[in-house]
């Protein structure tokens, strides 16, 4: 009875995470076109099987990679990205606080301009919270599925109906929904 209730509440609680992340104002936005390539990737086309950390930051590197959706963005190690549609674009913030976090980690930048390789939308940045810089494609916020422990793992397109990858002309794939 013990194992089922906790199983029941781990349930609920990620339910919660998934369907409340909610937003708050108050950041600012640094929008800048990337030109630059991505210094510490090399010009692959398809993400690589090997384990990663999505929230590793340095100055990152978006590549494109392909994936059952389509083309669609990854970092520099090959984890996918996606956008969430309670984002406003080019609002300088993101509605994913919180719980939501946990879920949806920032993609993040330590440079104001982060690189990019094959990405046809404006790359640019706005503050977190914690003063990290989040990364922005066309004025909407990125971020990681801490689902997607591997590179090229996409699961979290359709979450919700609120989340979906990032095409490289920076549009959310709204196809291949996996149903979560």
């Amino acid at each position: 009875m013990k194992q089922h209730l906790g199983t029941g509440l781990a349930a609920m609680a990620l339910l919660a995470v998934l369907a409340g992340c909610a937003g708050s104002p108050g950041t600012t936005s640094t929008t800048a076109a990337a030109t630059s390539p991505a210094a510490s990737s090399p010009a692959a086309t398809t993400a690589a099987p090997t384990a990663s950390s999505p929230t590793a930051a340095a100055a990152v590197g978006l590549k494109t990679a392909s994936s059952s959706a389509g083309s669609i963005v990854v970092d520099a190690k090959g984890m996918s990205v996606y956008f969430f549609t309670k984002d406003t674009k080019d609002s300088g913030t993101s509605a994913c606080t919180g719980a939501c976090l946990t879920m949806w980690p920032p993609v993040t930048s330590t440079a104001a301009t982060p690189s990019a390789e094959g990405i046809s939308g404006t790359l640019g940045t706005i503050a977190t919270p914690d003063g990290a810089k989040q990364v922005t494609l066309n004025g909407l916020p990125l971020y990681y599925y801490a689902q997607d422990k591997k590179p090229g793992d996409i699961l979290g397109q359709g979450v919700s109906d609120v989340w979906y990858l990032a095409n490289p002309a920076g549009e959310m794939i709204k196809t291949a929904s996996t149903g979560y």
